[in-house]
């Protein structure tokens, strides 16, 4: 299938949804380079300018909402459009952040495939997407603090319920929780990083 121009760009950093996204577009015909997190992405970006970037959110290095924010200050990347993918980001505010930055459309995981390749061809058809206007740096930082900070505070709820959980189960039935919790501290322990290179930038502000 042809594109405008340029490949699709897949930013996520969990290999197996990266390997199920990137077959699902190739299988309809779309050229698709791929990546692991937003500083990888816009090193591509730099390289071959793609048709579109469809990305994750929470990734270590550089998540969706930077690598959107990077894409829309520099005038040669702005007018790429940009699909987020999120399971963790999907709070009616997130939406709106993403949206305010720009993001083409918004969608959970997991994903519907007909409805995802659906939207791709959409995007890829529609012509040059009609922007908001690029955010201020503080904007963004203010904006983008505020979503860490009310993740950080769902998986810290996330954790203890967990925790409690994991009291009351027999051995057959911990493993899976065992698992939901060691990734939910993960994700806890990224978004506090996140947080605390953001209150570092605006302290220098």
């Amino acid at each position: 299938m042809a594109v405008p121009y340029g490949p699709i760009l897949v930013v996520e950093d969990v290999p197996h949804i990266l390997e199920l996204l990137a077959v699902t577009l190739r299988f309809k015909g779309y050229p698709v380079i791929t990546a692991a997190d937003g500083e990888e992405a816009l090193a591509w970006v730099a390289k071959e300018r793609p048709a579109l970037v469809i990305t994750d959110i929470l990734m270590p290095r550089m998540d969706g909402f930077s690598l959107l924010y990077n894409l829309r200050q520099e005038p040669t990347t702005r007018q790429i459009p940009v699909i987020f993918l999120s399971a963790t980001y999907v709070t009616p505010q997130d939406r709106e952040f993403a949206l305010r930055l720009g993001a083409a459309r918004f969608m959970e995981k997991p994903v519907d495939t007909a409805e995802f390749l659906l939207t791709v061809a959409e995007i890829l058809t529609q012509g040059p997407p009609k922007l908001p206007p690029p955010l201020s740096e503080r904007e963004f930082y203010l904006g983008y603090r505020e979503r860490l900070e009310h993740k950080l505070s769902q998986k810290a709820q996330q954790i203890a319920r967990t925790e409690r959980l994991l009291e009351t189960l027999d051995e057959e039935q911990r493993p899976a929780f065992e698992a939901l919790l060691a990734e939910a501290r993960l994700h806890q322990t990224e978004i506090q990083a996140e947080l605390e290179e953001l209150d570092k930038i605006l302290a220098q502000e």
